[in-house]
């Protein structure tokens, strides 16, 4: 009879410390995890701004205007 109560005890034992063990090492991973999806929120924000910022539609830049020099019409002038 003691030798089954020393068996069930150590089975509860067991069973705490492993939780414990197991809650203990998987909180280190979550905490990373968490922190890698706030650090890709925030890359897709700023993604999300740069395409905004690059597609926004403009008006295309005007033309330089062009100043030509006054031609010189010597040839409708000259007398034959």
């Amino acid at each position: 009879m003691t030798d089954v109560l020393w068996v069930l005890v150590g089975i509860i034992i067991g069973s705490i410390g492993g939780v414990l063990g197991i809650s203990l090492v998987s909180a280190g991973r979550f905490e990373d995890k968490e922190k890698e999806i706030q650090d890709l929120r925030t890359q897709r924000e700023l993604l999300k701004e740069e395409i905004f910022r690059l597609s926004k539609s403009r008006k295309p830049q005007p033309r330089k205007k062009r100043y030509y020099k006054p031609r010189n019409n010597q040839h409708k002038n000259k007398k034959v």
